[in-house]
């Protein structure tokens, strides 16, 4: 990789889970963790993956709903979800980094995009709690100028105000960024935004092949951001 070559972009905007790291062994731990201290049955590491997207507590509530019978809309109003997302939390700030590790070349490609001036951030739908602990737990952040979580502003993915807010703080024309990510929610965001996006073909894209979203680009792995 030539560090000194001018980059392609100004800002460089990634998802967080199953595009910068394979978190999912260690959420569906915590996540029968929780199961498990409610006595109820847990779920299997696919299930897992597909419900990943839409932010932790969304998960929580689809796990609840599988394990317990019931709808989506019955875990949202059941009294005790505030128990249950309290226990889920311990368990989750315990599992983290645990088993997840950074998918090949995130590192490298990461320091040398800031050795070329290149602005970079996350823009997740993972609570910043979450966010901050993983992060943490693989020494990257200090490798991002900005994180943008799922509670960081009122609206989350697939609304663009994560990464509209980067362009505005960075003052970097659409054109001239690009959103990374593994997923239809990430592909859409980027729509929404108006900023090329390039897709990752091994993250959670609830269970679907990532080419049917119709990216800008798949790229096979980190390494291409940085051939580009």
């Amino acid at each position: 990789m030539n560090r000194n070559a001018k980059a392609p972009f100004d800002l460089v905007m990634f998802d967080l889970d199953g595009t910068l790291i394979e978190t999912s062994p260690e959420i569906c731990d915590a996540v029968n963790d929780t199961l498990r201290h409610f006595q109820l049955k847990t779920v299997t590491q696919d299930q897992v993956d597909r419900w990943i997207g839409h932010g932790t507590r969304t998960l929580l509530v689809q796990a609840l709903a599988y394990a317990r019978g019931q709808t989506v809309e019955q875990v949202h109003a059941s009294a005790d979800l505030p128990q249950n997302a309290a226990v889920f939390d311990r368990h989750y700030q315990e599992r983290c980094g645990t088993r997840s590790h950074l998918y090949p070349h995130v590192r490298e490609v990461l320091q040398t995009l800031r050795g070329q001036g290149v602005r970079l951030a996350v823009v997740t739908n993972k609570e910043g709690r979450y966010t901050k602990t993983v992060l943490a737990a693989h020494d990257l952040e200090p490798l991002f100028d900005r994180v943008v979580s799922g509670d960081t502003l009122p609206t989350k993915k697939p609304d663009p105000a994560g990464i509209r807010s980067c362009l505005l703080q960075f003052e970097v024309d659409a054109t001239r960024a690009l959103f990374v990510g593994d997923s239809s929610i990430d592909v859409a965001t980027a729509r929404n935004a108006g900023v090329p996006v390039w897709a990752l073909p091994y993250g959670y894209n609830m269970g679907e092949p990532i080419e049917a979203c119709r990216p800008d680009r798949v790229i096979p792995d980190f390494s291409a951001l940085t051939a580009a």
